[in-house]
């Protein structure tokens, strides 16, 4: 299949870090003048992204005297290794991998914003068999990738249901069996797959299971303790170009995309229209009262709650809502 689907809710195994030092990577620098600055992203180019290569397009971040060096992923990357590793300064993250290096392996990272107020992650069904809240699930055949098993049985629990009131089933990232009627719903990004069973002449229904009790970020903005002591000015430099960027992404959802057909997005097996419709889709998710990648100190309480019901320990002190109070100043 196309790289149409991305990898989320990754759970960071004990090697993993150590094991992500020698990943191949796609850099795209800037040219110009300015302070170079590394930014690993946690997916293949695809909308999820487009905000940082519009402020990269736009000059945004030569405004701020940066030159930014753009590294796509991909299914064999691990952001938190490139770190690490000292491959970039700044990383968009899973916030379950991150606060689980952090917690588990004493990696020295710390969360400085989030790009998705809400985790795109939801239960996806057809509207002629609709999954419209999670009590819908039960007695019914739910397809979920492994690894985000603890996540849905933690959204079940929070809702008042069982695990066992419903049949999970190994998931491939693939919209067939939803299609084809041999699964009910499945856990898919809602920014993408209802666009593919779209193409099916089928429409989708969805929710979010930050809606119905499990409120985690997603993209976290991540990057080490030594680099937010040395590299502040930097990255709220960073912080403040690239909000401009998707502040200017989203002024027209449909405008961007096609202009970089033969460019960002080329070789990422969708199309055009997929792109728009992903960036349209995920313009709620990512904007924010406060500014885009702020973290309300209530969001992040209820992101830490959520984490500890899947196992993970984690504090206020792996949050620092400093740098975005300089750009809100």
């Amino acid at each position: 299949m196309t790289l149409s689907r991305r990898r989320f809710l990754q759970m960071t195994g004990s090697g993993a870090l150590a094991g992500a030092l020698g990943w191949p990577a796609l850099s795209m620098a800037q040219n110009g003048q300015g302070t170079p600055i590394g930014m690993q992203a946690s997916w293949v180019n695809d909308a999820e992204f487009l905000g940082y290569i519009v402020a990269r397009h736009k000059g945004f971040y030569a405004d701020q005297g940066l030159s930014l060096d753009y590294r796509s992923g991909g299914p064999d990357v691990i952001p938190e290794g490139a770190l690490l590793s000292n491959r970039a300064e700044i990383a968009l993250t899973t916030v379950e991998s991150t606060l689980k290096a952090v917690t588990q392996q004493g990696a020295p990272l710390v969360i400085i914003g989030t790009q998705y107020q809400k985790n795109p992650a939801g239960i996806v069904s057809l509207a002629s068999n609709p999954i419209e809240k999670p009590e819908d699930l039960v007695g019914k055949v739910l397809a979920v990738p492994p690894v985000n098993r603890l996540a849905v049985e933690a959204m079940l629990e929070a809702n008042g249901i069982s695990p066992d009131d419903v049949r999970i089933v190994p998931y491939a990232y693939d919209p067939t069996p939803l299609l084809k009627g041999e699964i009910d719903a499945s856990l898919d990004f809602v920014t993408n797959v209802p666009y593919t069973i779209g193409l099916q002449g089928e429409k989708a229904v969805s929710f979010l299971l930050y809606d119905h009790g499990f409120p985690v970020f997603n993209d976290t903005v991540v990057v080490t303790r030594d680099t937010l002591e040395t590299r502040r000015d930097d990255l709220v430099a960073w912080l403040r170009a690239s909000r401009q960027g998707w502040q200017e992404n989203f002024k027209d959802p449909a405008y961007y995309p096609p202009l970089f057909a033969d460019s960002f997005f080329q070789g990422n097996g969708r199309s055009i229209e997929n792109e728009i419709f992903f960036n349209q889709a995920q313009k709620s998710l990512i904007e924010s009262p406060d500014g885009i990648f702020s973290m309300a100190e209530s969001d992040i309480e209820r992101c830490l709650t959520a984490l500890e019901r899947i196992g993970i320990q984690a504090s206020r002190d792996n949050f620092d809502t400093s740098l975005l109070e300089e750009i809100a100043a």
